[in-house]
């Protein structure tokens, strides 16, 4: 496999990317971590090895495959490369332009995670196949986000919605659309409580792929994973083991001999409050101002709490505040940098600052706010889908020019193997004459309009010369007479014949063999006479034939020794012709 320049762009003024445990973060200047094989519409993602020892063996188990950084990865749909290092993690990277500078490529999403909506959709669609269920899937991109934020699965009964991070709000009451959320998308206790569950995401690495792994989360107990195998689509939806147990505590009523009610069991208040200590801390780590505002809603709603626990709350609550005065001015200051990020028509930063928005600002937006966000979405479609024609504008350029390339090749194929027939002629095999014919048929076609009209009079006069195209009651000769196999000319004449001569091609003396190649000047030599110092002796062979087949025989003219007139036999004792009438006739035709 080729190397190549690192691509850089979007990165060196500090572009920020997602990371599913600490929010934004800036970018890594160097690491394209995943691609697609085959193709740049590709949906067969492929990570690479980060170390040098692994990324050896990848690349001789891909040693026939081509890497791509592929549109449903945000990329570009140009090839890619691989680097390997030793200091430093392995890497794709782009090939450089034709200026010899790095490729400037607007993928936002490189990490190992930038691929896992394609491992969703292939480990899905296999899933659900081993159990005899179609589904139909879509990278749905509402309100612009990203391509890979959200993965919807429509089933015959239902569907998914797979939120892989929180760029689009799950929406619990849309029918059709269960949501699964990664682990990254925050939930409310009041979610989790009306709900009794909800279904979790991530994706593990395991070589060179992604495993998925679903979870069950409930209020007031850890999330259980399981392997998708370990799944099943019920009349309920994604359904878990440890959807099983749940469903069935609920479902099941305790026996008891008493008729009496009991009072609903409620959580521990103490209990209650280290949940909502961590779903605070958990908002703020992802920057979700929203999901922190309910929090602190839900802890002011919160009684029965006192002593240190009540004072960690209140800790909490004041410091949750002051971030929250800081995340407005952090919003209006985004919110600002998108809006002149548009005015100055700059599609990298308004890609950028809108995905942050989408990001950490989608809830309780103003009028000014939500036209911003509206008009930053419609600029970045539109500048998509002109770079989308821009490439394709590339490659049909790109095409044109190896057709005309293709045609400029044919067309000088037509000019040598005209060339070549004429001087050939008639003397050499006609199965090499109808297959240099066929080759130049081949390459004309080829050439297209770069053939003229004298060519073409010449094509169509060799190509009935070499009666290809004519049905056989219509041929002149047997065909089996034209397909004969003829002697080549080295084969007609003897070698003590044609060493007397010198060769008018490799300049060859008398006496010495051909060179084999006469433009390389190793000295080797051939067995085999050039066609140019063959070719003389033929041509006198053929001359003194034809002679001889004009001059006229013995019987035509009269014997100078018995008198006899033309036609009769000459008055010998043997009956024979004499001598003198013989010689008279040969010197007669010379």
């Amino acid at each position: 496999m080729s190397t190549s320049i690192v691509c850089q762009a979007n990165t060196e003024d500090g572009t920020m990317s997602w990371d599913e445990r600490r929010g934004f973060v800036r970018g890594d200047r160097r690491q394209i971590q995943t691609a697609v094989l085959g193709g740049a519409d590709s949906e067969e993602p492929l990570m690479l090895p980060l170390e040098a020892i692994e990324l050896d063996a990848f690349r001789r188990r891909h040693e026939h495959d081509t890497f791509w950084c592929g549109l449903l990865l945000g990329g570009c749909g140009l090839q890619l490369t691989t680097k390997l290092y030793t200091d430093r993690v392995c890497h794709f990277a782009h090939h450089p332009g034709a200026d010899g500078h790095p490729h400037l490529c607007g993928r936002r999403a490189r990490g190992v995670s930038s691929a896992d909506h394609l491992y969703v959709k292939s480990q899905a669609a296999a899933w659900l196949r081993g159990r005899d269920e179609q589904a139909d899937f879509e990278f749905a991109q509402p309100d612009g986000v990203p391509v890979g934020s959200v993965v919807d699965i429509r089933l015959q009964h239902g569907g998914l919605r797979v939120h892989l991070d929180q760029a689009v709000e799950p929406s619990w009451d849309q029918d059709g659309h269960e949501p699964v959320l990664g682990v990254s998308v925050p939930v409310s206790r009041d979610t989790l409580i009306g709900r009794w569950y909800v279904h979790r995401i991530r994706l593990d690495s395991e070589g060179t792929a992604r495993r998925v792994r679903i979870g069950t989360e409930a209020f007031a107990r850890p999330t259980e994973w399981f392997a998708l195998d370990e799944c099943e689509m019920t009349q309920r939806g994604l359904s878990t083991p440890a959807v099983e147990q749940i469903v069935r505590s609920r479902s099941t009523r305790p026996v008891t001999q008493w008729g009496v009610g009991k009072a609903k069991k409620v959580p521990d208040a103490g209990v209650r409050a280290q949940v909502l200590l961590r779903k605070l801390a958990d908002a703020r780590r992802v920057e979700a101002a929203f999901v922190v505002s309910q929090v602190l809603r839900d802890i002011a709603n919160l009684t029965g709490v006192e002593g240190e626990v009540q004072a960690q709350l209140a800790a909490a609550v004041s410091d949750a505040e002051r971030w929250l005065k800081g995340q407005a001015q952090v919003r209006r200051e985004l919110f600002c940098q998108l809006e002149e990020a548009l005015a100055e028509r700059d599609v990298r930063r308004v890609r950028q600052f809108l995905a942050r928005v989408n990001a950490t600002a989608s809830h309780d937006r103003t009028a000014d706010e939500i036209t911003i966000a509206d008009v930053a979405a419609a600029y970045v479609a539109e500048q998509q889908q002109a770079y989308a024609e821009q490439l394709q504008a590339e490659a049909a350029a790109k095409l044109a020019r190896q057709q005309d390339a293709r045609a400029r090749r044919a067309a000088d194929r037509v000019q040598t193997l005209l060339a070549t027939l004429q001087r050939r002629g008639d003397t050499g095999s006609p199965k090499m004459m109808r297959k240099l014919v066929r080759e130049l048929m081949h390459a004309a076609s080829d050439a297209g309009e770069r053939v003229d009209a004298d060519q073409q009079e010449q094509i169509r006069v060799w190509k009935t010369r070499a009666e290809i195209g004519r049905p056989p009651a219509q041929t002149a000769r047997p065909a089996p007479a034209l397909g004969a196999p003829l002697p080549m000319r080295h084969e007609q004449v003897a070698r003590r014949f044609w060493i007397r001569r010198n060769c008018p091609r490799c300049q060859a003396v008398a006496g010495k063999n051909c060179a084999a190649n006469a433009h390389t000047g190793t000295g080797a030599v051939s067995k085999i006479p050039h066609y140019e110092r063959v070719e003389p002796i033929l041509a006198e062979r053929r001359a003194k034939a034809e002679r001889r087949r004009r001059a006229p025989g013995a019987y035509d003219i009269a014997c100078p020794d018995c008198g006899r007139p033309p036609g009769e036999r000459c008055a010998s004792p043997s009956g024979g012709v004499h001598r003198a009438r013989v010689e008279r006739a040969r010197d007669a035709g010379q």
